[in-house]
């Protein structure tokens, strides 16, 4: 998907820059995109005033990502108790300040942030809390401690793809690192995770290593464009797109081999058998629901029923062995399609309808997050 650094997305944003409460009442009169309920009556009189920071929309992950936020406002507890708003920014740090900025200006209760930078939005952010705003930052984290963090283990993340690699391949072979988007600290920790995993393994070289920018059609057209000037590849670390990636070295007539990536509906699609392939397979999630963890974890602490504290989850996987048509993979969805949107098993994080990532439309019955236990 196209983007531009100065406009709004398709799915939402809007330029905060110098606005007022009209100019945002204006906004969502004429259809730009702002999603913003009415206020309720809470012990203070109205509800929490929540608002999502989005710095990028140039991907599936992240579409899915703002539509499970949207589907979760239209879902009690939040419906109750929140009125949200969200916005994104095309990837430019600056454009994302200014809207922050403009968010402190609205009296925001709380602000969650999925950043463009990892420092660059840390003034901003730390003028958010000296005023008395939340803030919640996950996905692509913030380095200032004026915010609270809720991830995964990226480092853990990219460590563990590299040592399914290596166990696959004996420790010896040849291959290839597909990385995210540059400057954010997920693409930086995912790196150094599988960076200290082969510098233990001196028989693992890495024949090439380009960005794939979490995308299939871009992982998909740079994994074409190396291709022809590299040797034989026995392994495959991917950040994202990994469907695409596949997709090349079979138009390229190479073989498919091991490969460890994201949770892309594509590559788990492979790894049951697709397009006359089947592939050895490790997929781990960085699950889109991480925004839900961060809305619920800034209503508990708003509403004094949880500690102000940094929290990690953990990131679910599968693998050819144990991946599952309709539960973890899904055949009649997009390839493109982040499979990893609800959390499933007894202990879930949370479990969400396929409409409410697709469509941001609200699942039946009563949203509930758990959060590790305070």
């Amino acid at each position: 998907m196209e983007f531009d650094n100065q406009t709004a997305d398709p799915i939402g944003g809007l330029d905060l820059t110098g606005a007022t409460r009209r100019t945002l009442i204006t906004g969502l009169a004429g259809g730009l995109g702002l999603a913003a309920l009415p206020r309720f009556g809470l012990a203070n009189g109205r509800k929490l005033k929540i608002a999502l920071s989005n710095s990028y929309i140039g991907n599936e992950w992240r579409i899915e990502m703002v539509n499970l936020f949207k589907a979760a406002l239209q879902m009690e507890p939040y419906k109750s108790e929140i009125e949200g708003s969200y916005y994104n920014s095309g990837n430019n740090v600056s454009q994302e300040s200014q809207q922050i900025s403009g968010m402190i200006a609205e009296r925001a209760d709380a602000i969650l942030v999925d950043a463009a930078s990892p420092t660059g939005l840390n003034g901003i952010i730390q003028q958010a809390h000296a005023r008395g705003i939340l803030v919640v930052s996950f996905d692509n984290v913030v380095t200032t401690p004026a915010a609270l963090k809720v991830n995964t283990d990226q480092f853990k993340f990219g460590e563990t793809l590299a040592e399914w690699l290596v166990k696959k391949l004996g420790g010896k072979g040849n291959v290839i690192m597909v990385t995210g988007v540059a400057g954010t600290t997920v693409n930086q920790q995912r790196n150094l995770g599988a960076e200290s995993v082969w510098k233990k393994h001196p028989g693992i070289k890495v024949v090439s290593r380009f960005a794939g920018d979490w995308d299939s059609a871009t992982a998909e057209k740079n994994t074409a464009s190396v291709l022809p000037s590299l040797p034989k590849v026995d392994g495959i670390w991917c950040q994202g797109g990994t469907d695409g990636v596949l997709k090349a070295f079979i138009a390229a007539n190479r073989p498919l081999p091991p490969t460890a990536g994201e949770a892309e509906n594509g590559f788990r699609k492979f790894m049951v058998g697709y397009m006359g392939h089947k592939v050895d397979g490790l997929s781990i999630g960085q699950p889109p629901y991480l925004v839900l963890v961060a809305l619920e974890l800034a209503r508990q602490v708003l509403n004094k029923k949880y500690p102000r504290k940094d929290i990690t989850i953990p990131f679910p996987f599968v693998t050819d062995a144990t991946v599952k048509p309709g539960v973890t993979v899904f055949p009649n969805l997009p390839d493109s399609f982040f499979a990893d949107f609800t959390d499933s098993g007894p202990d879930a994080v949370v479990k969400v309808c396929v409409d409410a990532a697709l469509h941001g439309k609200p699942c039946g019955g009563k949203l509930t997050v758990h959060l590790p236990k305070a």
